[in-house]
């Protein structure tokens, strides 16, 4: 039975040339069958496939019977070329599951990711990227910062999602990706761990709760992570969905 193997690119076409360049046979020689045409997904970010065809190897000839005067230098030869398809079978199979090194720059995924969303939202808005220990982060520099950003930092926030599952359905290990727009998230981060402080003290001093207001899950975290450490105050978050409220409570026997 002939060896087969499965090439897959960003088309039939480039698959097809993937693999007349792995196993070194002529594009009108290749034997294969397409297994898959691959799509682009949504806005060719989300959920895209790539193609993917199963090359048949050609049987190898007939050996030739004992009359044959130069068989013995056909065998020769015969041993020769067997040698090398093997070795050009192995090589292609050996590297048929490494990834391919553009595939796995999950920065560069990341970037042309994000840009293209961006664009389709807004114009002139350019991207810089800093990278941490398993952390990306990106800063959306120009174009409608408020369409960016939404109410409450909620497009902000779904864009972030979108990249950072671009990102990971192509990483072996977990990334995590943070996308601001013109240092906003920071922006805001300090404005609630201030407000988070304001509340906890009126909670400690009035001996009654204190509420935050509704919050998303991202705003909530800040506030959870704010006063974690004072002892003083427990927050919580009340109610179901997306929105939910945030509550300081002042914790029993703490003193006003």
């Amino acid at each position: 039975m002939s060896p087969c193997f499965e090439f897959e690119d960003k088309s039939v076409e480039k698959a097809i040339q993937k693999a007349c360049a792995e196993l070194n046979i002529p594009a009108e020689e290749l034997q294969h069958d397409v297994i898959s045409y691959g799509s682009t997904g949504i806005f060719g970010l989300v959920g895209t496939k790539k193609a993917r065809i199963r090359v048949t190897m050609p049987e190898p000839a007939p050996e030739l019977g004992p009359e044959a005067p130069d068989k013995v230098i056909s065998d020769e030869w015969s041993k020769k070329q067997t040698k090398a398809e093997a070795e050009t079978i192995k090589s292609a199979a050996s590297r048929e599951y490494i990834p391919d090194p553009v595939e796995d720059d999950s920065t560069e995924i990341g970037k042309d990711a994000l840009q293209r969303i961006v664009d389709l939202i807004t114009t002139d808005a350019k991207i810089s990227v800093k990278e941490g220990r398993g952390r990306i982060f990106f800063n959306v520099n120009g174009g409608e910062t408020g369409v960016l950003i939404g109410r409450r930092g909620q497009t902000l926030e779904a864009i972030q999602y979108l990249v950072e599952k671009m990102v990971n359905k192509r990483s072996t290990k977990r990334i995590r990706v943070q996308v601001d727009v013109e240092g906003y998230l920071q922006n805001r981060r300090f404005g609630l761990q201030k407000r988070a402080r304001q509340q906890a003290d009126k909670a400690k001093r009035t001996g009654k709760p204190a509420t935050m207001g509704q919050m998303t899950a991202h705003d909530r975290r800040i506030v959870h992570l704010a006063l974690k450490d004072d002892g003083a105050v427990r927050t919580q978050s009340m109610g179901e969905g997306y929105l939910r409220e945030l509550v300081v409570y002042p914790k029993k026997n703490s003193g006003r």
